[in-house]
C-alpha cells in the first residue's frame, strides 16, 4: 500500500502534511497484531486443528494452553518498520516490478522443446556468483506455476483511492499540487500515428495480430521443412 505524506482539507484550501518520519504508529500496530494473532490461534485450538506431541503435550486441555498463552499477552510485541534505504524511488520501482509485469519475462525463456520448458532463474540461497540458475520443467508443470499468477475474474491488480480515486483523480491531483506549489509535469505529445485498422481481441480487446490473409478456398500450407544436408559420397 502507497499513502500520501498528507491530505487536503474538507473544505479545499489547504494541504495538512503528515509528521515527518511517521507513517504507523508501530506500538499500535504490535498490540493489535498480538491480539488478532493470539485470537486466531486460540480459535484454531477450539476447533481442533492444533496437535501437541512429546514434551508439548500437556497443553492439549484448553485450561493448559491459556496458561502457556498468558504471559505472551504480557510482552511487547514488536512490529518491524523503517524508511527505505534509497528512498520512496526505490519503493515504487520495486513495487512496479510485482504490480506491472507478467510472472516471467521473455529474456530468461532459454528454450521450448519436446522435453519441457528450460528458463532462468534466481536462487537467493547461493552467493550472488551462482545465483543464476538454470531449470527445465515439463509444459503442463510450467503453465501450471506460470497461471497461478493469473489474476481470478473480477479481481484487480491496483486499486486507487482518495487523491488517485479515478472518478476524480485529475481535480485532486491539479489541486494538490497547486497548493504545494508543485508544477503539473510536462506530458510529450505522442507522434502522430496511422489509424490501426486491426479487429480487437474478442478476449481482452487488444490489437490482434495479422500473421497471414487467407483467400477464399486456399488450403493453408504447414511451413516448410528444412532441407537435410547434401550427402557427400566418398570417392
Amino acid at each position: 500500500m502507497i499513502v500520501p505524506g498528507g491530505g487536503i482539507t474538507l473544505d479545499g484550501k489547504r494541504w495538512i502534511s503528515s509528521r515527518p518520519a511517521f507513517l504507523l504508529p508501530v506500538r499500535v500496530l504490535g498490540a493489535l497484531f498480538r491480539r488478532l494473532f493470539l485470537t486466531r490461534l486460540l480459535a484454531l485450538f477450539d476447533a481442533g486443528k492444533l496437535a501437541f506431541f512429546n514434551t508439548l503435550a500437556s497443553l492439549a486441555t484448553r485450561k493448559a494452553f491459556l496458561r502457556h498463552l498468558s504471559p505472551i499477552r504480557k510482552k511487547r510485541w514488536v512490529v518491524y518498520a523503517k524508511p527505505p534505504f534509497a528512498g520512496p524511488q526505490a519503493v515504487l520501482a520495486y513495487l512496479s516490478r510485482y504490480t506491472h509485469r507478467v510472472a516471467i519475462s521473455n529474456r530468461r525463456l532459454i528454450g521450448f522443446d519436446e522435453a519441457g520448458v528450460t528458463f532462468r532463474y534466481k536462487d537467493y540461497r547461493r552467493d550472488s556468483a551462482e545465483r543464476q540458475q538454470v531449470m527445465m520443467l515439463a509444459t503442463d508443470e510450467f503453465i501450471r506455476r506460470f497461471l497461478i499468477h493469473v489474476l481470478p475474474r473480477g479481481f484487480h491488480r491496483i486499486r486507487h483511492y482518495g487523491l488517485l480515486a479515478s472518478s476524480s483523480h485529475k481535480e485532486a491531483m491539479a489541486l494538490a499540487r497547486r497548493l504545494l506549489g508543485v508544477a503539473a509535469p510536462i506530458e510529450e505529445p505522442e507522434p502522430d500515428k496511422l489509424p490501426d485498422h486491426r479487429p480487437p481481441c474478442p478476449c481482452c480487446g487488444g490489437h490482434m495480430t495479422i500473421v497471414e490473409t487467407l483467400v477464399r478456398w486456399y488450403q493453408p500450407r504447414a511451413p516448410p521443412q528444412p532441407a537435410p544436408p547434401a550427402r557427400r559420397h566418398a570417392p
